[in-house]
């Protein structure tokens, strides 16, 4: 299978070719005024490998919806900024969205840090603020104008609690990249995991900037716990955390998350990667949208990371454009909420999911997965086997 390590991805570039998109598709579709909403994700910093595949997920929908004819004969128009997967630079990204671009409706963002310092002000100037990615449970409670295709990590850590359970596991080591979202992770598996009965023998934290693990991992190890779990914000901290725990000779079973099963991760991993067990929300090959989605993008790119994050974000533009063709105004935010409140959707993620009164995604699932080993990853399989799906409830 081929992959594909995205580092440094040049943000301005991606913005500019989503312009000359927008352009292109507005010119096709006559002189009707474009809508116009804000894109808010992480282009650059730790998230910048699913950011940009939100990003480049996101402009595949708009270029088809635009193709197609627009929302009811108007294109669709993209004003991205970067977030940067940080708190302070996702709002100076959205206070540039709201009072210089005017924009009252926002997709993103990518990261939960980055999601829970912009709410307090979408909130309070009542603008949408729509995530396909960011998954912290906190954000549940966020606010009215606050929505998520992406499933909460209480049920991640509810799903993870139960396997470690399952599997024998009653002594466990973490080590947690010190994010909202990474912390979250944390929070809830070992919330369950302590529930069931078992231990948290040890903890280590790090910063996003950290990339030699070593120490962390030998003062875990010293703790002689039956598993290590790991909870990154980053692709290449995940990756790299996997494959030192084995060249220190740790051979105890290994379970993530998302992250941990990216593409950029297990390219870092390799081999070390093989045998462990993440939650993640995985595409269902059952689901004829999600595999279309998948291979145009594919297509259209050449590699895929996180493919369920990719159809989260493709899936939140066009449930945009359906709420815009109910509302017809791109500056009427209320009536934009009241649509995602009223809406019923089948498309890249999943069939008939919705929205309940905390603008939370019902109606999904995640799954327990297992990596293959390097011989055994394909394009097809993302480098994992399904073992078992867990329906939110």
């Amino acid at each position: 299978m081929r992959r594909t390590i995205w580092r440094g991805i040049a943000a301005a570039a991606l913005v500019a070719v989503l312009a000359t998109a927008a352009a292109a598709c507005k010119g096709g579709s006559g002189e009707s005024e474009p809508y116009r909403i804000g894109v808010m994700e992480s282009l650059t910093g730790p998230g910048e490998t699913y950011g940009t595949v939100a990003v480049r997920a996101k402009t595949m929908a708009l270029e088809e919806i635009n193709a197609a004819g627009g929302i009811a004969g108007r294109p669709l128009e993209f004003v991205v900024e970067d977030s940067k997967c940080g708190a302070q630079d996702a709002i100076n990204a959205y206070q540039k969205l709201t009072d210089v671009d005017g924009v009252k409706i926002i997709l993103g963002t990518s990261c939960s840090g980055a999601m829970l310092g912009v709410a307090p002000l979408a909130e309070a100037d009542g603008v949408v603020l729509f995530s396909g990615l960011a998954s912290n449970p906190d954000i549940a409670n966020a606010g009215d104008y606050i929505f998520r295709t992406q499933i909460s990590d209480l049920e991640v850590g509810l799903t993870t609690g139960d396997a470690l359970w399952a599997d024998g596991v009653r002594a466990l080591a973490t080590i947690t990249e010190e994010t909202d979202y990474a912390e979250g992770v944390r929070r809830t598996t070992v919330a369950r995991f302590e529930e069931n009965g078992g231990r948290v023998v040890a903890a280590e934290r790090f910063s996003s900037d950290t990339t030699d693990f070593r120490t962390q991992l030998t003062k875990l190890f010293a703790a002689e716990p039956d598993a290590l779990h790991l909870s990154p914000q980053s692709e290449f901290a995940a990756g790299t955390i996997i494959k030192q725990a084995r060249e220190l000779g740790y051979d105890g079973p290994i379970y993530g998350e998302t992250i941990t099963v990216g593409a950029t991760a297990l390219d870092i991993a390799g081999d070390a990667a093989t045998g462990m067990k993440a939650v993640t929300a995985a595409p269902d090959p059952e689901n004829a949208k999600a595999q279309t989605v998948l291979a145009n993008f594919r297509e259209r790119y050449d590699y895929i990371t996180l493919p369920w994050h990719l159809g989260s974000a493709y899936d939140t533009v066009y449930i945009a454009a359906a709420c815009l063709k109910r509302t017809g105004d791109d500056q009427d935010a209320d009536g934009f909420r009241d649509c995602l409140y009223d809406i019923t959707w089948s498309g890249a993620i999943g069939e008939g999911y919705s929205f309940d009164a905390d603008g939370e995604v019902v109606g999904l699932s995640r799954a327990v997965v297992e990596v293959l080993p390097p011989s055994e990853r394909t394009a097809d399989n993302f480098g994992y086997a399904v073992l078992r799906r867990r329906v939110d409830q």
